[in-house]
């Protein structure tokens, strides 16, 4: 029997729960075209109004991934990780903990996606890479992931077709931030590409999508368990965007930061931060005992160089230079360095991260539309984090810029970003909660 459209609204509108096979027809009225717009985006109204049960959110979740060409990763030996991050600044944790991951053994299949607004994309930064292929076909992802252990590419245009309808409606109907509608997009594109394992990262602060930790850790709550009703396993960490998590921001910057993580010459909250995601990939696949031993596996494979081997290996198997990771000179380098000064005496005591995104941006490392163009050499170099003291007129950062750059634009923003107060400050918390 047919289910109407106008049965599953009247349903939904009254704040019923809709079963399986009227989660599916709603799916399905989206990827074929079969529903009108004004149809569809009533029901996001109505279940941004009324919410959905864990039933439901499973239903959505698995009908949006099979809505397309889900990925089968089986016939590659071992087991398959992925991690998601949702979005940041300066966050280039996998850059560094998928290479690292890989040469502990883990296969790492990762589909990304470009950056948009102030936050950065995996993808771009892998293209400030000369030669770099991130749009290859499934065999030769598969294929890759098979000999080197690991490949990072972008989405197949067949990968959850239904959400990319669906966002662009949430996206023109203020649906964006419902909880279910949110967890179902990310949850279903991260099925759909085949993974068992998957860390989630979900940022928290004033760089991230979710601003307050209350937001972020039912965010991550939600996503671990309807994830793992979907019998694979997933749990998520709530780390900190409330400043940059790297230094370096920016494509090609952020890929020489990376390198330098992985070469041991550089560690910070970037290099924390990715040992406790990577961590607990390990220790999900049962290649680890625990997180505290898939650590100090992570980091020998830093101090034996096997991890800056692994990376340049998965770049030579996608057509980039390898070169790179052992001479960075050869990325992108920008014309102009700028630095910036800090007003007075005393200690950075707030740095507003999406400010920070958005003067990148402005420099143009970011982009407004996803057919812009990007100068993958510019960006901004962190100088200070919160609690660092600072003298009048030290750099607090320096603007790396290129002939399109809106130097004065950027430059207002970073001023507006940067506060310091006469008392000593308290840096925050890099990792605020673990979710299983």
């Amino acid at each position: 029997m047919t289910i109407k459209p106008s049965d599953i609204l009247r349903k939904k509108r009254f704040g019923g729960e809709l079963n399986e096979a009227e989660v599916r027809a709603f799916v399905k009225g989206a990827t074929d075209g079969s529903w009108a717009d004004y149809q569809l985006s009533a029901l996001l109204m109505a279940i941004a109004i009324h919410g959905m049960t864990d039933r439901e959110t499973l239903s959505l979740t698995l009908a949006m991934a099979k809505s397309g060409e889900a990925l089968d990763l089986s016939d590659i030996p071992g087991v398959k990780a992925d991690k998601h991050s949702t979005g940041g600044v300066g966050d280039t944790t996998s850059l560094i903990l998928v290479p690292l991951t890989a040469a502990c053994g883990l296969k790492v299949a990762k589909m990304s996606g470009r950056g948009l607004g102030f936050t950065g994309g995996t993808l771009d930064k892998l293209e400030s890479i000369p030669g770099m292929n991130i749009d290859i076909g499934v065999g030769e992802f598969k294929d890759i992931v098979r000999r080197v252990g690991c490949a990072i590419v972008g989405q197949t245009h067949s990968l959850a077709p239904a959400d990319k309808v669906l966002y662009a409606l949430r996206d023109v109907t203020e649906t964006v931030d419902c909880m279910p509608l949110v967890v179902s997009s990310i949850l279903s594109k991260k099925l759909a590409a085949g993974a068992d394992v998957v860390v989630l990262d979900v940022k928290t602060g004033s760089g991230a999508i979710m601003d307050t930790f209350e937001k972020s850790e039912k965010l991550a709550r939600d996503m671990v368990r309807i994830g793992n009703l979907s019998g694979r396993r997933f749990s998520a960490l709530i780390t900190d965007m409330d400043q940059p998590l790297g230094m370096y921001i920016g494509n090609a910057l952020e890929v020489e930061e990376a390198i330098d993580v992985l070469a041991g010459r550089a560690g910070g909250p970037l290099l924390e931060v990715a040992l406790e995601l990577g961590a607990h990939m390990l220790r999900n696949a049962g290649i680890a005992p625990d997180v505290e031993s898939a650590k100090r596996m992570l980091s020998e494979k830093i101090a034996s160089g096997e991890g800056l081997l692994k990376f340049a290996e998965m770049i030579e198997a996608q057509g980039g230079d390898p070169r790179v990771c052992f001479d960075t000179a050869l990325l992108p380098k920008a014309r102009r360095r700028i630095d910036v000064p800090a007003a007075r005496d005393g200690y950075v005591s707030a740095i507003r991260t999406s400010d920070i995104g958005s003067a990148a941006k402005l420099l143009g490392a970011g982009r407004e539309r996803k057919e812009d163009a990007l100068d993958l050499s510019v960006g901004i170099v962190m100088k200070k984090r919160i609690g660092d003291p600072v003298r009048r007129g030290d750099a607090v950062l320096t603007l790396n810029a290129g002939e399109r750059s809106d130097v004065v634009g950027a430059m207002t923003l970073v001023n507006r970003a940067i506060s310091i107060s006469e008392e000593p400050v308290k840096a925050p918390a890099l990792i605020h909660a673990v979710v299983e």
